[in-house]
């Protein structure tokens, strides 16, 4: 079960501001389509929930002990519902106040996407099949996550503020006192396939090369690991923290050692899918790790970010807490 545990807690979608890319794409035929929850005047369905989730399934239906399977996917489902209800509540807070995301600014968004991955229209419908979702599907996450981010300017963001005191505790916290030993500030991206067939990992290899080559050109690393990233590590813009040389796997200090600070490595394959790294900074260099004023922008940025996060998410209960909410699942 532990192995299970592991599982879902590497793949099940935790609410917070910054949602990665979800790949839904189907439902049980088998199952006759029913509500599984009331939120206020709306209904999530069996078949939205199954659409919602349908790559995590899949995955714990393969990779589960066939005596586990079925506990397994309850827990999932009841995990997944609890994003879906999040979600429908702050759609229905975003009609209530009047917010909105036209038809218009989705193609906008959609067209700046394609033109920054420098893809033709053709090979990016292909790489979302790769993904095993749909141009539809695709566009109502970006909608979705537009709706969000006006969410968070209009409700959230005037609640955060980082004050120098804190930046400075952090600093003091985090790097001064790891000054004296070897150690690497690491952001790390990563892309996995859904099945082991050679489209889906020709696809997460594409993804990696393009997403790498933004970060090289670039546009910011922690940006595009929310962004893009599969990793856990992807609500935290990448960010895994500070290692010790002893505390890397051989993959990992291959790319990092060869590295100096702020440079990417080149893409390393894993027994799940691709990824690379960025040297932040390492604790050789006496002017990175040794200045307050070097990296206090980097700290104001990370707790930001954090308190943004954890704003959002208290947002959400309050929310949540003032609704009429029914699960039947």
């Amino acid at each position: 079960m532990n192995k299970i545990i592991k599982l879902l807690s590497c793949l099940i979608l935790i609410p917070c501001f910054f949602f990665t890319l979800l790949t839904p794409s189907f439902a049980e035929a088998e199952l006759v389509d029913r509500i599984v929850a009331i939120v206020n005047d709306d209904v999530i369905t069996f078949s939205d929930l199954n659409r919602e989730g349908a790559a995590l399934f899949r995955q714990i239906t393969r990779q589960a002990p066939p005596e586990q399977v079925e506990r397994a996917l309850l827990q999932a489902r009841e995990e997944m519902l609890g994003n879906l209800i999040d979600k429908l509540i702050v759609e229905q807070r975003a009609r209530k106040i009047g917010l909105s995301v036209s038809d218009g600014e989705v193609d906008a968004a959609v067209e700046r996407i394609i033109t920054r991955n420098n893809v033709p229209r053709e090979k990016f419908l292909a790489q979302l099949a790769l993904m095993e979702t749909t141009e539809k599907q695709y566009r109502e996450h970006i909608r979705s996550q537009m709706l969000q981010e006006r969410l968070v300017e209009y409700e959230i963001r005037s609640r955060v503020v980082v004050s120098e005191e804190r930046m400075k505790e952090y600093y003091e916290r985090q790097y001064a006192e790891k000054t004296r030993e070897e150690s690497y500030h690491i952001l790390q991206m990563g892309f996995s396939w859904q099945d082991d067939s050679p489209e889906a990992k020709a696809g997460a290899r594409q993804r990696a090369e393009t997403v790498r080559e933004q970060a090289i050109a670039g546009q910011d690393f922690r940006t595009l690991a929310r962004q893009h990233s599969d990793l856990p590590s992807a609500v935290d813009g990448g960010d895994i923290g500070v290692f010790a040389r002893d505390e890397m796997n051989a993959a990992m200090q291959r790319s990092i050692l060869a590295l100096q600070p702020g440079q990417i490595s080149p893409i390393e394959e894993t027994p799940a899918g691709y990824q690379f790294f960025k040297l932040l900074s390492d604790r050789g260099d006496a002017s990175l790790q040794g200045s307050y004023e070097s990296v206090k922008e980097e700290i104001r940025k990370r707790l930001y970010e954090e308190d943004l996060n954890n704003q959002f998410k208290k947002w959400v209960k309050e929310l949540r807490d003032e609704a009429y909410i029914k699960k039947m699942l």
